[in-house]
């Protein structure tokens, strides 16, 4: 197994689970990254299902984008990705990033990120989810992390790769979740949150927007499941 087992798919239209086809190119390819067509195609023909994009559209995420937009025009103004964490506003905040972290039987820990994209995003525009050691990276040597929020403040630091680095130096995932949040805010004025986990099974979670729902589970504790809001 080699030391860093990133793997990535990006720009996919058709994948109702991207990261299904981030773990084919990671088994089954000699390759990192995937993106667009050339990713679908990967992914068909190594199992992995197509779906029609519209498919991948929910109506009401849709009229959310509609109302953002509306009343983005009645404020003559223009998106701040920040906005999409302001305390005061339920509607603009993005609840779509799903991140996960794992550490098998052999030790082998895993990471991965999965976005839909950011709310009234200009076309073309590439968050962090997808990006290695942004919001996603996960090594053997040090941790996996997994990370959301606004992702140009996230890619500027490469965090996860960041967060990871400090846990090979020897610090704990709780305190580096911590020192990467506080460092995401000082550094670039970020907002975000981040689940880091080590080969030990040390997990460390922070946040320094309102809200993260998170969760985790263990082999030895059935019952172990904790779903946390901030």
């Amino acid at each position: 197994m080699a030391r860093a087992r990133a793997r990535r798919s990006g720009c996919v239209e058709h994948l109702r689970n991207p990261i299904r086809a981030a773990r084919k190119i990671l088994s089954e390819s000699p390759h990192v990254y995937f993106v667009g067509e050339g990713a679908e195609k990967f992914a068909a023909e190594h199992g992995v299902p197509l779906c029609k994009n519209e498919d991948l559209v929910i109506p009401r995420e849709v009229e959310r984008l509609r109302a953002y937009q509306a009343e983005l025009a009645q404020r003559k103004t223009t998106q701040d990705g920040n906005d999409l964490f302001a305390p005061d506003d339920d509607m603009t905040i993005s609840h779509d990033t799903v991140g996960a972290v794992a550490l098998d039987r052999q030790g082998n820990i895993a990471a991965a990120t999965s976005t839909g994209g950011t709310l009234n995003k200009a076309p073309g525009r590439l968050g962090d989810s997808s990006l290695i050691g942004c919001g996603c990276y996960a090594d053997n040597e040090s941790a996996a992390a997994s990370t959301t929020g606004w992702g140009e403040p996230i890619m500027k630091l490469v965090l996860a790769k960041w967060t990871a680095d400090r846990i090979a130096a020897g610090n704990l995932p709780e305190w580096s979740a911590q020192e990467a949040m506080n460092y995401l805010k000082q550094r670039v004025n970020g907002h975000g949150g981040i689940i880091v986990l080590n080969r030990e099974g040390h997990v460390g979670i922070s946040h320094n927007t309102p809200r993260m729902a998170w969760a985790y589970k263990t082999v030895s504790r059935q019952d172990a499941g904790v779903v946390r809001e901030g």
